[in-house]
């Protein structure tokens, strides 16, 4: 979808890479314990990640478990995130008919202004695929909302580190919009 909205890409996992890098995207499939181990392991990446986020303060957009990575912890398992963004990652609890995981189209709603979700309207739908949510603890990191049962944020923020919760990428024309005011940042 980058290549689409006209960036180029690179798909890097080191440290040296990380140090380059002018913007970063944290991917999102798998578990958060997983994912924190995996960081964690590979030498020097951690300390590269902190770096480029908040010392050098570039782009970094965290999706779907990226996101999640963002926040200090997660109910999935026993294991700290980045914790650049203040919140905590909870399971969805079985309601109703509610099904678990949330897969598919839902709105967003809009609850401050910012550059990344600047083409985003409360009419905008995005894909979601995801058994946890993400509960920011302070209303300045909120950029979206959404409801499944519960509402959660679908879209955080703290300066130059943005999280969305939906796979912008399979999230067609919104999602290619979202994708290209983050490459523009």
């Amino acid at each position: 979808m980058f290549m689409q909205v006209g960036e180029d890409i690179a798909v890097i996992s080191n440290k040296e890479d990380v140090l380059k890098a002018h913007k970063l995207v944290l991917p999102g499939v798998g578990s958060f314990k997983a994912a924190m181990q995996r960081i964690n392991e590979i030498p020097g990446l951690r300390d590269a990640l902190d770096i480029k986020a908040l010392k050098h303060q570039i782009p970094i957009l965290g999706v779907c478990l990226g996101m999640q990575l963002l926040t200090e912890s997660s109910q999935e398992g026993p294991a700290d995130g980045l914790g650049w963004i203040s919140g905590t990652t909870k399971k969805f609890e079985k309601m109703g008919d509610i099904k678990i995981p949330h897969m598919g189209w839902n709105a967003v709603r809009v609850v401050q202004e910012n550059k990344l979700t600047e083409s985003v309207n409360d009419e905008s739908k995005y894909y979601f695929v995801h058994s946890y949510y993400v509960e920011v603890r302070d209303e300045q990191s909120s950029l979206l909302r959404s409801e499944h049962g519960v509402v959660f944020d679908s879209a955080i923020v703290r300066e130059n580190i943005f999280g969305v919760q939906f796979h912008p990428e399979k999230s067609h024309k919104h999602g290619m919009k979202l994708l290209g005011s983050f490459a523009k940042l």
